[in-house]
């Protein structure tokens, strides 16, 4: 990405606004083993869920039905599962929450999360009669700092670094936002009223080469 921004005359600079921490106790590797033991039908809406529950899983590989959001999530999925695994996709979580209530597959789900989880998926999923089990298995921390420097663009990759962006910060009004998705979008809608682009797409990938295309 960088050398195709250095190609446009575009400069990136990469500033970290979250951190995020594996939930490794006892309680959560238990739940995940009991899980796994199931026939399941698992919900993830970040690729920070499903590094963790691979990760505490150490190579089993359970029998599930997984619904999960974005193309580079699926791909992560894909890649330790299977693609047999994949039940549904979708470009966020009220869109995936439609999918598992249109296809009646389940009367449960185990929603794999982090401590700042939306409340999209669960809400809609639980308002249409289904059971859902979160398992919080990563923690989002905020890394606050001061930008001083004026960006002609900001791309946002969650909601979480929205936040955390705002606590410090302003934008000038001139200042276009690019948001990976809708969740994103009216994160940064509560902080400013900015021109934001959403991503055609949930990728970090096609958000980074949809903002230089645009300059």
């Amino acid at each position: 990405m960088q050398a195709l921004a250095n190609s446009k005359g575009v400069q990136l600079d990469a500033l970290p606004f979250i951190e995020t921490e594996l939930i490794d106790t006892i309680d959560v590797q238990q739940e995940i083993e009991q899980t796994a033991l199931q026939y399941a039908t698992i919900a993830f809406t970040s690729m920070n869920g499903v590094d963790a529950v691979t990760y505490l899983l150490n190579g089993q590989i359970p029998d599930w039905n997984i619904y999960c959001i974005g193309h580079a999530t699926r791909q992560q999925v894909e890649a330790y599962f299977g693609e047999q695994s994949i039940s549904g996709t979708a470009d966020d979580a009220a869109g995936l929450a439609e999918l598992i209530i249109e296809e009646e597959a389940t009367d449960e789900v185990i929603f794999f999360c982090g401590n700042q989880r939306r409340d999209e998926l669960p809400l809609a999923l639980r308002g249409a009669g289904i059971d859902v089990q979160e398992i919080i298995v990563y923690q989002t921390r905020e890394l606050q700092h001061r930008v001083d420097k004026i960006y002609d663009a900001i791309l946002f990759f969650s909601p979480s670094a929205v936040n955390s962006f705002f606590r410090q910060n302003t934008l000038p009004a001139q200042t276009i936002v690019f948001a990976i998705g809708s969740s994103t979008a009216n994160a940064v809608r509560r902080y400013c009223s900015n021109t934001i682009i959403t991503a055609a797409s949930p990728s970090k990938k096609e958000l980074i080469e949809q903002a230089i295309a645009y300059f």
